[in-house]
């Protein structure tokens, strides 16, 4: 198993990966993945987005993209992070977590944010595993198939950065 950055040759297996996780209605807003690599990794901090794979088999991905283009925000971002259907329950979220907080503070983050839906309670608890905390529920926040949603906000500050 080894956890690198990701690169535009790993766009097929990333989108189905997305795909899937789209597919369980508690993972996004999302409808559909975008077509294209760039279209999904957009303004994303490309050294903390990363894959999980084994051999050449890809079993997750995560990101982290900046909250806002503000330079007083700079240190934020927000998390996205989906594992393989077959891969569930295997530690490959906790793995990828785990090198995304530590590529974050290299990259001098001092936040990261989650929104989760409340249904996702596999999410929920891999990032409190990790120093996540529910600052609060963003009720009725947007609509998934016409049902209006709420989200939990989690966010981890570093113990690293940011302490000037």
């Amino acid at each position: 198993m080894s956890i690198r950055k990701v690169t535009e040759d790993d766009w097929e297996q990333v989108k189905f990966i997305y795909e899937a996780g789209i597919a369980t209605k508690i993972a996004t807003f999302e409808a559909q993945a975008p077509v294209t690599y760039e279209q999904w990794i957009g303004n994303a901090n490309r050294e903390c987005t990363l894959i999980a794979e084994k051999g050449s088999d890809i079993l997750g991905w995560c990101k982290l993209t900046p909250v806002s283009a503000r330079k007083v925000y700079a240190g934020v971002g927000e998390v996205s992070i989906y594992v393989h259907p077959m891969a569930k329950g295997t530690g490959i979220g906790n793995l990828l977590l785990q090198n995304l907080i530590q590529r974050s503070e290299e990259q001098g983050f001092w936040t990261l944010e989650a929104k989760i839906f409340k249904e996702n309670e596999a999410s929920i608890h891999l990032h409190k595993k990790n120093g996540f905390k529910v600052v609060g529920i963003r009720e009725k926040i947007g609509k998934k198939d016409g049902v209006w949603k709420d989200n939990m906000l989690l966010e981890r500050r570093s113990i690293l950065v940011g302490l000037d």
